[in-house]
């Protein structure tokens, strides 16, 4: 293990238990196998959704991306405007920056921000979702090669000022989502201040309804079984999710930060920091959607 890279005192073991309804066997493999077919179906029609047009691409995404995290049996939760094209022709895009608990990120945020996501390469080799996230443009790096860092922000600068939205996870690493979590780290934000680009923070977390009902998402604990922590195996966090009745995963859209006006990529990372950590100080109009 790099010392140099941010680790999480998370493990599964500690933190990815389950206290809650769960389901049965058949229910569970009938989910699992709905969602990698739902993977599968995005696999197959990225090609044919390269050819349409911006929007209606954007539209299919989100869509795409919303029913594979229902098909996993969790419940979706957007609180606030779901997003909008962020740039004009010429104008930058923008940096979408989240906190960090689960595989279940990935297609969360792209029900909100369809993006460009910067990623370890180690998810190219994934079944199934590593051909989707290369075929969708995944920014790859190489998270243990310190000198490729300047190349990474590199890489995001050009991508924003084409007016691409990249969706970065600045903890480096998952947190189960039980506390603060991470400090994000500074080097994407570089990227946003290059390209003059808007930082778009959004607060990811996971419920899980209490054995003896199904209470709003808002009422509920902390789910264990969404977290993807440590040396975690994927099969074995894709069952943990099936298998765990009640699950709702809530994504909120904080306001944006214009990257233009703070003094350096570390306040611009604090801030947004700051804004995910205090989400209840932080809360937009409730729009909710599910």
């Amino acid at each position: 293990m790099n010392p140099w890279l941010p680790t999480a005192p998370c493990t599964p073991r500690d933190c990815a238990g389950h206290e809650g309804r769960v389901r049965g066997r058949p229910a569970a493999v009938a989910l699992l196998l709905a969602g990698c077919a739902c993977i599968l179906a995005g696999a197959l029609g990225a090609p044919f959704a390269a050819m349409l047009g911006a929007a209606r691409r954007e539209r299919l995404i989100r869509r795409w991306a919303h029913g594979v995290v229902r098909a996993f049996g969790v419940r979706v939760r957007i609180v606030g405007t779901p997003a909008v094209p962020d740039a004009t022709a010429g104008a930058p895009g923008a940096l979408v920056v989240a906190n960090h608990i689960s595989w279940l990120d990935i297609p969360l945020v792209a029900a909100v921000f369809p993006g460009r996501m910067l990623a370890k390469s180690e998810i190219r080799d994934w079944p199934l979702l590593g051909p989707l996230a290369a075929r969708g443009g995944t920014l790859f790096v190489e998270r243990d090669r310190l000198r490729a860092l300047p190349a990474t922000v590199r890489t995001i600068g050009a991508a924003l000022h084409g007016g691409s939205r990249v969706v970065v996870f600045p903890e480096g690493t998952t947190w189960c989502g039980r506390g603060r979590g991470g400090r994000f780290g500074p080097a994407a934000f570089q990227a946003a201040i290059d390209a003059d680009a808007t930082v778009r923070p959004v607060r990811i977390s996971y419920r899980a309804a209490p054995a003896e009902d199904t209470a709003p998402a808002e009422h509920t604990a902390p789910a264990g079984a969404a977290a993807f922590v440590g040396d975690d195996p994927l099969i074995a966090a894709l069952w943990r999710v099936v298998t765990a009745a009640g699950l709702t995963a809530e994504i909120r859209v904080l306001p944006p930060i214009p990257a233009r006006g703070l003094p350096d990529r570390r306040a611009l990372a604090r801030r947004a920091q700051t804004a995910v950590a205090n989400e209840s100080a932080n809360r937009p109009p409730e729009s909710v959607h599910h």
